[in-house]
C-alpha cells in the first residue's frame, strides 16, 4: 500500500529553520514527482515546492524562494523540505503529495496529485 508520512514540523521562532521529511512506503519515491503544499487557516492549499522524478525539475513558490530547498534521499525513500528564515506567514499545515509516475516533471497544482500524507503542523511564532 502506497503511503506518505510527514515529520519534522513544530513550533519555531521567526528566523528559525525546520526540515520537513516525507517518507514513503510501498513504492520507490524517486520514480514519482513529489510536492509540498501548505494550508493556512481559512486559506486555500497552496503549492510551496516540488521536485521532479529521477532528478527532474524543482519548483519554489515566490513566497519561499531563496529560503527553502527541496531534496531527495533515495536510500531513505524520503523527500525533504529545508526551510530557513521562517516567517509567521509560513505557518500552516504542510502536506507532501506524490503524482503518478507518468512524467518526470513536477507541477505545483494540488489537483494532479493522487497520493497525500496526513499533514503536519508548522507554527512560526515568538
Amino acid at each position: 500500500q502506497l503511503q506518505l508520512v510527514e515529520s519534522g514540523g513544530g513550533l519555531v521562532q521567526p528566523g528559525g529553520s525546520l526540515r520537513l521529511s516525507c517518507a514513503a512506503s510501498g513504492f520507490t519515491l524517486d520514480d514519482y514527482p513529489v510536492a509540498w503544499f501548505r494550508q493556512a487557516p481559512g486559506k486555500e492549499r497552496e503549492g510551496v515546492s516540488c521536485i521532479g522524478a529521477n532528478d527532474g525539475n524543482t519548483y519554489y513558490a515566490d513566497s519561499v524562494k531563496g529560503r527553502s530547498t527541496i531534496s531527495r534521499d533515495n536510500a531513505k525513500n524520503t523527500v525533504y523540505l529545508q526551510m530557513n528564515s521562517l516567517k509567521p506567514e509560513d505557518t500552516g499545515v504542510y502536506y507532501c503529495a506524490a503524482d503518478y509516475p507518468l512524467f518526470d516533471q513536477c507541477v505545483p497544482r494540488k489537483e494532479v496529485y493522487p497520493y497525500w500524507g496526513q499533514g503536519i503542523q508548522v507554527t512560526v511564532s515568538s
